[in-house]
């Protein structure tokens, strides 16, 4: 299999994933709160960590599944587009916490799949 088409197929799939999980989400709980976006980055950002701390996959196949499929999977500029929304539609407590927080939250996300994928 090319790479392209394993890049191509592995990005199809997070992307899909990342839809049928943010669908779910949303119709399960009725918040302003993008608590969809906000799930999707934290699981997308802690597999990333344990993915890139492996040592026992082959290096193209972690570049494969961390820019296919959790690069489909995640969303960063969803993120950025909710922080706009919930400031325009004046709720600048619940920005700063979604973009602060949350992006302080992802990032220790990353840190702890670091870790387990260190102790595997």
């Amino acid at each position: 299999m090319s790479v392209l088409l394993a890049l191509s197929l592995a990005g199809g799939l997070g992307a899909a994933v990342r839809f049928l999980l943010d669908e779910a989400i949303r119709s399960r709980l009725s918040s302003t709160f993008p608590w969809a976006t906000f799930v999707i980055n934290l699981t997308g950002s802690f597999a990333l960590g344990i993915l890139l701390s492996t040592t026992h996959l082959d290096p193209l196949w972690v570049r494969i599944l961390g820019t296919g499929l959790l690069g489909g999977y995640t969303t960063l500029s969803t993120a950025s587009v909710d922080v706009v929304r919930l400031l325009l539609a004046r709720r600048p407590g619940q920005a700063a916490v979604y973009g602060l927080g949350g992006l302080a939250i992802i990032v220790l996300a990353a840190i702890a799949g670091i870790l387990l994928g260190q102790a595997l």
